[in-house]
């Protein structure tokens, strides 16, 4: 099956304001005072110390970066990556609510902004006498470097090339372009592998250990989770992967965390059957 009937690629860019901005004034009095050098050290002020209004918007885009990044398959260096068509409507339709709630998250910080640089002038702030106000932007030049935005394209083939050139040349960006298709194609078809082993070995390595190091059931949901991730990322439909997949699910079964710490036929039951999967094929 073509991956590019099957797929589409996906750019994923969130912005950030970093609310960092360099001290000369204080660099040089650091570097004075412990006779450093000019490149010895720097001093990076947090504006926005003493809240974590900011940063709760970053910790959030962080959130939809690792989201992104667990629905999706490598690409390209410029960061597009693999989205399954099957899982477009669903994606699409998280992302959107993730996009809404971070610029409700952003208009809320915009509008505390003013009050936010306010306190921050405050002798007793967290800032201090590092306090410049010359360091502040304004609210519209700060709303201006938050962002979120997602755009979708067709993964090309080389047999899309539409140039005006001679024969001999097309043929060899074609060639050029089938190359690195390939190299990132397998890159991307390697990935649901790397992801079921990591889950394979996780359960493995749990179910060898003391029943009292595992309190809660997150690596069968996770595993279960990945199965069901599984049917999406499979993207050219690899029947090994599929059989891998089938026979996880398998063994998942029935299983929960309470029988698997009171009983130690059904711990080593599973473990015999992940540990098949894992000599089984090919890693």
């Amino acid at each position: 099956m073509s991956i590019a009937n099957s797929a589409l690629l996906v750019d994923h860019n969130i912005s950030v304001w970093t609310a960092n901005k360099k001290d000369q004034s204080a660099t040089a009095l650091l570097l004075a005072d412990n006779s450093a050098s000019s490149d010895a050290a720097t001093v990076s002020k947090n504006l926005m110390a003493g809240t974590h209004k900011r940063k709760a918007i970053s910790d959030y885009a962080a959130k939809c970066r690792a989201r992104h990044i667990a629905l999706t398959l490598p690409w390209s260096d410029k960061g597009s990556r693999i989205l399954p068509t099957s899982m477009f409507l669903d994606y699409k339709q998280e992302m959107n609510a993730r996009i809404a709630h971070f610029n409700s998250l952003v208009d809320e910080f915009i509008d505390e902004y003013p009050n936010l640089v306010q306190q921050a002038s405050n002798y007793h702030s967290a800032l201090g006498k590092l306090f410049d106000p010359a360091d502040y932007p304004e609210s519209y030049e700060v709303r201006e470097m938050f962002g979120y935005r997602l755009v979708f394209s067709p993964i090309a083939e080389s047999s899309d090339f539409r140039l005006d050139a001679p024969q001999q040349e097309l043929e060899e960006v074609k060639r050029g372009y089938e190359e690195s298709f390939n190299a990132r194609l397998a890159t991307t078809l390697r990935e649901p592998w790397n992801r079921l082993h990591e889950v394979l070995s996780g359960i493995s390595s749990k179910l060898g250990s003391e029943s009292s190091k595992y309190q809660d059931d997150r690596f069968i949901t996770n595993a279960r989770s990945m199965c069901a991730m599984l049917t999406h990322l499979n993207v050219t439909k690899d029947p090994e992967l599929e059989k891998a997949r089938k026979q996880l699910e398998a063994a998942l079964v029935g299983a929960n965390v309470e029988t698997l710490k009171d009983n130690s036929h059904a711990r080593e039951e599973m473990k015999t059957s992940v540990d098949d999967i894992l000599k089984q094929f090919d890693w």
